[in-house]
């Protein structure tokens, strides 16, 4: 098969099925595995050159509905009649389905994957069980306007899973626009930054700290940069953020689990 795929979080699934040799480009934002990086580009995810992309003659496009604003890509492919299927999970059980459901598209017998990928989210489950207490946490997708998970999502799965809890988890949504005067009165006990779509290395606890009574909150020695690519992006590679989440606020609980060896195979 030919696969295109124009997001980040559906590249690393195909690489988890060890389908990534199938494919033959993806959107410019996709880096992992790193032999992807060599792929042709066809664009910013929420600008794929449609033209480009047809010439290729695809057998199949993955595209997801988790990047806002994708729906313009996914209109072009049902008009150009562009094989194509979109994923939109919001659930770490949603990202485990994915994985059969590319799998059974492309071919291949995902339930292997999907087994161990589900085993080491009960073992993070059960590891959190034991947490005397819960901190709370509170994850920031952008900085200005104020952007942030709500319960219906993978950042408030993970943050339960290791040993925390989303202070934002009451308001029934994906992610939502809200303000920092908010998010003093919740003051949570950790401020977590992952700002997507932007590289570490750009992220500015700064901006947090020129904010009006940041020092006055619980979190005020407690702020830290989250990789994005561990937390932003729905794929098997949350789990790897959920250990490092756990190391962070429970190392007694998590410090002795090792990754997965399906992610430990695709980081080789």
């Amino acid at each position: 098969m030919r696969i295109i795929s124009i997001c980040p979080s559906n590249t690393e699934l195909l690489a988890f099925l060890g389908a990534d040799d199938l494919l033959v480009a993806v959107d410019d934002f996709s880096d992992w595995p790193k032999h992807v990086l060599n792929l042709p580009k066809l664009g910013p995810d929420l600008s794929i050159r449609m033209d480009e992309l047809e010439a290729l003659k695809p057998d199949l496009v993955l595209a997801s509905l988790s990047v806002p604003g994708m729906e313009k890509n996914v209109d072009e492919l049902v008009k150009r009649k562009i094989p194509h299927l979109v994923l939109d999970p919001q659930t770490l059980d949603e990202i485990g389905t994915d994985l059969l459901t590319v799998g059974q598209a492309c071919g291949i017998d995902a339930k292997p994957v999907h087994a161990e990928y589900s085993a080491v989210i009960a073992e993070l489950q059960s590891r959190s069980a034991k947490a005397k207490s819960r901190p709370s946490l509170y994850w920031e997708w952008w900085p200005k306007p104020v952007f942030t998970p709500g319960g219906i999502n993978w950042l408030t799965e993970i943050s339960e899973i290791a040993g925390g809890h989303n202070v934002f988890a009451d308001i029934d949504t994906a992610n939502f626009q809200t303000d920092w005067d908010e998010v003093k009165k919740r003051n949570p006990d950790y401020i977590l930054l992952a700002w997507v779509g932007i590289m570490t290395s750009k992220v500015k606890p700064e901006l947090v700290r020129k904010r009006p009574g940041w020092n006055e909150m619980k979190a005020f020695e407690n702020i830290h940069i989250m990789e994005e690519e561990l937390y932003c992006r729905p794929s098997p590679r949350l789990i790897e953020g959920a250990l490092r989440l756990g190391n962070l606020i429970h190392p007694d609980l998590y410090g002795d689990m090792e990754l997965p060896r399906f992610i430990r195979e695709k980081q080789l």
